[in-house]
């Protein structure tokens, strides 16, 4: 989930719960919230160091638990030294007593937060970094969702319309305020990823009951589309092919497996042999879903070529990643590099 997404359901957490926040409450719950996205930093390392680093170092297990309580140490630190500040009478009157405790509780509910939308979306986390290799994450909602960003903003947003309206018209101050829609906002939100898991579901079920051009699938996968929960990217492997097609499951359209795009797999030979043992093919093999490699004959050698179809053509995103190695005629490796996908090198 991107780092705009996470900071508003972090707010939206602190609005539901802030008859019982500490004080800072808000701001460590956002903070542990987002904090995890610092390891986007590893993107300026170049792409063999993003595969490494990127939703592991800090998305882990181990790397939110960290998170959680460096953050808590920070606003437990400078609680202490507020108190000190203020007079005795007035050192807990902005909030709940801030203990240690309490302060790595509510931090780690906002690290929790992160991870479990980092599950649910994207290309998933590293969660039990360093100790086993392996990502684990579920295809129910894109990176950027815009309905949870709508929702989010909408119960975050009106209650302080509200507030402005009703103090222009002289009313008195609710205290608490947004804290219902807040609530309201984050059921909506289990509700809505509940329903996508179960569409998801569905089309897995269309892909994997169908043939495509005759010939029966051996695995399938679902991506969701941003534009409606109704839409999914579909990928499914045969014997000889990967077919890409687009599963609509709105009511009454009828799902045509024949109108998929057909890609054949590679014949073996030497090249795609060699290819596959680089350094660079094995690391992005443990981080691809559906890798899909091609050969290609230029000049004097071979261009061996590694790409995760999980990800659409035109897509630009950091996670897109692609190995290049070029041979020459005796396979000796010219060039092995891990590419992003988005760089505009030929």
């Amino acid at each position: 989930m991107d780092p705009l997404t996470h900071g508003l359901t972090s707010l939206a957490l602190a609005r539901a719960g802030q008859k019982g926040l500490p004080r800072y409450g808000t701001s460590m719950l956002v903070c542990s919230g987002v904090a995890a996205d610092l390891d986007y930093i590893s993107y300026f390392a170049g792409p063999a160091s993003f595969l490494r680093l990127h939703r592991a170092l800090l998305h882990s297990l181990l790397g939110s638990t960290l998170v959680a309580c460096v953050v808590a140490a920070a606003f437990f630190a400078l609680g202490k030294v507020q108190s000190e500040k203020q007079e005795p009478e007035n050192a807990n009157s902005t909030g709940r007593e801030l203990t240690a405790g309490v302060a790595l509780i509510v931090c780690v509910i906002g690290a929790a937060s992160h991870i479990v939308l980092d599950l649910l979306s994207g290309i998933g986390v590293q969660l039990y970094w360093p100790f086993r290799a392996g990502w684990q994450g579920y295809d129910v909602v894109t990176d950027l969702d815009p309905w949870i960003f709508i929702l989010f903003v909408i119960a975050l947003v009106l209650p302080e319309l509200f507030r402005l309206v009703s103090e222009e018209i002289g009313e008195r101050k609710k205290s608490f305020r947004g804290r219902g829609a807040a609530i309201v906002a984050l059921a909506i939100l289990v509700l809505y990823i509940g329903a996508r898991a179960g569409l998801h579901g569905k089309a897995i079920n269309l892909l994997t009951s169908s043939e495509y051009h005759t010939r029966p699938p051996l695995a399938a996968a679902a991506f969701p589309a941003r534009s409606t929960p109704f839409a999914w990217r579909g990928v499914v492997s045969t014997d000889t092919t990967i077919e890409e097609l687009r599963v609509s499951l709105f009511p009454g359209v009828v799902f045509d497996p024949d109108r998929s795009f057909t890609r054949y797999k590679p014949e073996p030979s030497p090249a795609l042999t060699a290819g596959q043992r680089t350094e660079a093919a094995k690391l992005f093999l443990a981080y691809a879903t559906i890798p899909f490699a091609s050969v290609n004959r230029i000049e004097d050698g071979y261009r061996f070529e590694l790409r995760d179809l999980r990800f659409s053509p035109d897509d630009t995103s950091l996670e897109n990643i692609i190995v290049r190695v070029d041979f020459n005629s005796s396979l000796q490796i010219r060039l092995e590099e891990l590419r992003y996908a988005s760089s505009k090198t030929p």
